[in-house]
C-alpha cells in the first residue's frame, strides 16, 4: 500500500510549531477517476484547492501504530482544476502527544511525517500518480502548538511562508492498513444556553458535558490573544473548576489578526460542559460561539422512555456519555490526562453500548488492535491501544475484554467472522489465566483492580472490599463458558474448555462457597456468583444478594465489577422489585442521585460531587465515565423486556420478556437491527398491563408474559394481562 510514495517530514527544526506539506500540478485532459490515499504519523487534515478533502476529525485515527496504521482513501475528482495544490496540514495527534501522566510515548516512530498517492485516471486511458516525495514542499503553518491533552495554539496573522523541500524519512511500508473503523466527525451543534461574567473572563454554559471543541468567531486588534479554558462543572464561586484535570491543559490560544474570523482546533478535542473565555475583546456575545461534538459516525439505533422523567435523564446521560467516550477507541473519560481504551469499562459497557447504537464495526477495529497488542503468554493490556507498553497489567474483568467483548458483538449482529477471527485471542486469554499460580483451576496470583471505586472500599482506598480472587476466578470460569459457546458457533471441538470450565467452577466453589454463603458477604460477590450461575442453587443465593441491599437500605455499594450484574443477578434470582428500587433509589448512592445533581453524562463516582457540594479527590473525579450506564442494559431487557436469543442472534429471534413494575405507569423501547426496527411497548390502563411488541419482517419472536409463552412472527402483536 502507498508503495510509490515515501514518507515525508520537515527538513528543519520547527520546534512545537505544525508543518504545512503543499505540492502544485496540473491537469491538462479529461479525468475520469482521482482517489487520494493518505495517512500520518500524527493527525492530518488533506485540502484540494483549500477545499478540505473529506470530514475525518483526528484522521487517521487511533491504532496499536506500531503495527496497524490506517490509510484513508477519498474521491476527488469533483475537486480538481487545470491548476492544482495539494496541501496537507499535519499534527501530533494521538501518535506524538504526551498520553498519560509520567508515560512517554510508546510507539517507535517519534517524527511526524505523512505519505500520500494521488492516483488519476483520465478518460484517454492513461494514468498519473502524483506521490509524497522530496518535491513536496514544507513550511509552517499557523499551528503553533498542538497537543492531545495541552490544547492548541493559533496565529491567524499573515507571516512570510519559508518553503522547504521535505525530508525523505525511512519508515515502514509494512503497517499500513485500510480504513477498518468508523471516521471521527462532528457530530452536533451546540449552542451555549447562558453566559455569565467572574473575575476569571466569561464562562459560557452549553447545557451539557460533550466531547469535541468550539468554534467562535474572532474579531480583535491584531496580535491580542484570546483564551479558552474547558472544564465540566462549576465551583462553589460560580468560577470554572479544572483541578479534576490534573495535568492536562484544555486551553485553547488564538491570536487575533485585526480582521473578522471563524476559527476553531484541528488536532485536539476537549472534554467540557462550561467554557471560560479570557482576554476577550470588546462585549462578549454567545452568538458568536458554537460547541462542536465530536465523536465517531456510529449510527443511533436503542431508545427508551418511561413514565419516570428522572429515568428518562438518565438515560439521555447513558447516551451522551457512550457519544463523548467512542470517539475512534472506547474511552474512559475525554477530558483528563489520560482518555484512554480501558478494557475493563469498555467489557462493562458493551452490551448497553450495542443497544445504543450500532457499534459494529466501531468494535471491528478495536478488537483488532486488542488482539495485536495481547501479549505471547496470552495476556491482555489494560488499556487498548496500550501506551502503558509491557507494564501493562493483566487484570481479571480487564483481560476478560478479550472474550466478552467479541462475544456480545456476535450476540448484537451475528457476526461470525469477528468471532472467528477473535476466537484465537479469546482461547489465549483463558488459557494465560490457567497457567497462573500453582492451581490451574483458581486464579489468586497477579495484579487485579478488584471491583474498582466499589463503595464498600477501606477508606482510602480504590478497591472493594470482594475477595479479588473470588472476582479473578468467577471471571476465569465466566470467560471460559464463553470460550464454549463461541466453539460451539464456530464448529470447534470445545471438550477441553468445557471441562476446564467445570473444573474452575467447582474450584469456585470449594474456596469461595461455605454452605449457603459466599465467602466474601458483598454485593459483588452475589452479584457475580449469580449471574455467572458459579452457585447450584440461584434463589437463596440471589435472596442473600436481596438481603444485603435491602439491610443498606435499598442502595448499592458495588463498584465497576459488580454493578453490571446487579440488577440482573436480582432479576434472574426472581428480586425484581429490589432491581427496580434499586434504579429508580434517587439518594446516594444512586443513579438518580447524579441526575439530581444536574449531571448530564454519567459520573466517575457515585459521590463525585456529594450532597453537601464537595468533590472527590481531584485525582481521579471524571464527569463523563461511561461505565456505570451499563445500567441502561437492563433497561432495554427488562423494564421494555427486548432481549437478544442466543441460539438465534441478531435479534434474528428476539425475546420479549418485560418486567413491569407498578411505580411505572408505562415503558417503550426499540432497538433498529439488520432485520428492522424492534419495539416492545407497555402500559398501565385500569386493572390491565396492555402490551404491543413489534416483530421487523424476517424475524421471529418469543413473547414471555409471567407463566404464559408465545412464539409469534412478524407483525405487530397485542396482549393484556391483569395485574
Amino acid at each position: 500500500m502507498l508503495n510509490n510514495s515515501k514518507w515525508i517530514g520537515v527538513p528543519v527544526d520547527f520546534g512545537s510549531v505544525c508543518p504545512v506539506f503543499y505540492k502544485k500540478f496540473d491537469i491538462k485532459k479529461g479525468v475520469l477517476e482521482a482517489k487520494l490515499q493518505i495517512t500520518a504519523v500524527g493527525c492530518y487534515i488533506a485540502y484540494l484547492n483549500e477545499e478540505r478533502i473529506g470530514n475525518f476529525v483526528m484522521a487517521p485515527g487511533w491504532t496499536n501504530y506500531n503495527k496497524r496504521l490506517q490509510v484513508q482513501e477519498y474521491d476527488v475528482k469533483h475537486l480538481l482544476k487545470p491548476e492544482n495544490e495539494l496541501k496537507v496540514e499535519a499534527g501530533p495527534g494521538w501518535h506524538l502527544s504526551r498520553q498519560t501522566v509520567n508515560i512517554s510515548t510508546y510507539y517507535k516512530n517519534a517524527e511526524l511525517c505523512v505519505i500520500y498517492e494521488l492516483n488519476i485516471k483520465y478518460e484517454d486511458g492513461t494514468e498519473e500518480t502524483i506521490v509524497s516525495d522530496s518535491d513536496t514542499l514544507v513550511s509552517q503553518s499557523s499551528v503553533l502548538f498542538s497537543g492531545l491533552y495541552e490544547g492548541e495554539v493559533y496565529d491567524s496573522r499573515k507571516f512570510e511562508k519559508v518553503e522547504y523541500p521535505s525530508k525523505i524519512i525511512d519508515y515502514t511500508h509494512e503497517t499500513l492498513i485500510k480504513q477498518e473503523g468508523e471516521t471521527v466527525v462532528e457530530k452536533e451543534r451546540i449552542p451555549p444556553v447562558s453566559v455569565h461574567r467572574t473575575r476569571g473572563g466569561y464562562i459560557l454554559d452549553f447545557g451539557e458535558n460533550i466531547t469535541g471543541y468550539v468554534e467562535f468567531a474572532v474579531n480583535a486588534p491584531s496580535g491580542h490573544i484570546i483564551e479558552l479554558d474547558h472544564g465540566e462543572i462549576l465551583d462553589s464561586n460560580n468560577e470554572l473548576y479544572t483541578e479534576n484535570l490534573r495535568t492536562a491543559w484544555q486551553k485553547i490560544q488564538v491570536i487575533a489578526n485585526g480582521t473578522s474570523f471563524k476559527y476553531k482546533p484541528k488536532f485536539t478535542f476537549q472534554g467540557f460542559r462550561y467554557v471560560r473565555v479570557i482576554n476577550w475583546w470588546g462585549e462578549l456575545n454567545p452568538e458568536d460561539f458554537t460547541a462542536v461534538a465530536v465523536y465517531s459516525d456510529i449510527k443511533r439505533t436503542g431508545y427508551f422512555t418511561c413514565s419516570n422523567d428522572k429515568i428518562n435523564k438518565l438515560f439521555e446521560n447513558v447516551i451522551r456519555g457512550q457519544k463523548g467516550n467512542f470517539l475512534d477507541v472506547p474511552t474512559d473519560c475525554p477530558q483528563r490526562d489520560e482518555r484512554l481504551g480501558w478494557t475493563g469499562d469498555t467489557q462493562v459497557f458493551i452490551k448497553t453500548a450495542a443497544y445504543n447504537f450500532d457499534v459494529e464495526k466501531f468494535f471491528d477495529k478495536w478488537l483488532n488492535d486488542l488482539a495485536s497488542e495481547q501479549f505471547e503468554d496470552g495476556g491482555v493490556p489494560a488499556i487498548i491501544p496500550n501506551v502503558f507498553g509491557t507494564d501493562s497489567a493483566s487484570s481479571s474483568a480487564w483481560g476478560d475484554a478479550a472474550v466478552i467483548c467479541p462475544w456480545q458483538i456476535y450476540l448484537s449482529y451475528g457476526n461470525k467472522d469477528i468471532l472467528k477471527r477473535q476466537y484465537n485471542s479469546m482461547c489465549k486469554w483463558v488459557d494465560y489465566i490457567k497457567n497462573q499460580g500453582d492451581n490451574p483451576y483458581l486464579w489468586n496470583t497477579g495484579h487485579h483492580f478488584g471491583d474498582w471505586l466499589a463503595l464498600d472500599a477501606p477508606y482510602g482506598s480504590y478497591l472493594g472490599a470482594t475477595d479479588k480472587a473470588l472476582i479473578a476466578t468467577a471471571f476465569f470460569a465466566y470467560s471460559t463458558s464463553l470460550v464454549v459457546k463461541a466453539g460451539k458457533v464456530l464448529g470447534c471441538d470445545v471438550s477441553e474448555y468445557e471441562k476446564l470450565y467445570n473444573l474452575v467452577r467447582k474450584e469456585f466453589q470449594n474456596n469461595f462457597v461455605k454452605g449457603d454463603e459466599l465467602t466474601s458477604h458483598t454485593q459483588t460477590a452475589y452479584a457475580l456468583a449469580v449471574y455467572f450461575e458459579l452457585v447450584d442453587d440461584i434463589k437463596a443465593f440471589g435472596d442473600k444478594l436481596n438481603t444485603l441491599v435491602k439491610e443498606n437500605g435499598n442502595k448499592l455499594k458495588t463498584g465497576f465489577v459488580g454493578t453490571p450484574y446487579l440488577l440482573h443477578a436480582l432479576t434472574k434470582a426472581g428480586f425484581y422489585k429490589t432491581a427496580y428500587s434499586l434504579l429508580l433509589k434517587e439518594e446516594f448512592p444512586s443513579w438518580l442521585y447524579s441526575v439530581n445533581q444536574g449531571a448530564t453524562t454519567i459520573w466517575e463516582h457515585w459521590d463525585g460531587i456529594d450532597e453537601n457540594g464537595k468533590l472527590w479527590s481531584p485525582d481521579m473525579n471524571s464527569f463523563n465515565h461511561y461505565a456505570y450506564g451499563c445500567v441502561a442494559d437492563w433497561m432495554y431487557e427488562v423494564v421494555a423486556g427486548i432481549r437478544i436469543d442466543e441460539n438465534n442472534p441478531a435479534f434474528n429471534n428476539i425475546i420479549f420478556h418485560p418486567v413491569p413494575d407498578e411505580r411505572l405507569d408505562f415503558a417503550n423501547g426499540s432497538v433498529e437491527t439488520k432485520n428492522g426496527i424492534v419495539k416492545s411497548e407497555w402500559k398501565r390502563e385500569g386493572n390491565n398491563v396492555n402490551f404491543r411488541f413489534t416483530v421487523p419482517s424476517g424475524s421471529t419472536a418469543t413473547v414471555i408474559l409471567g407463566e404464559e409463552i408465545h412464539n409469534v412472527g412478524s407483525g405487530v402483536h397485542t396482549f393484556s394481562k391483569a395485574i
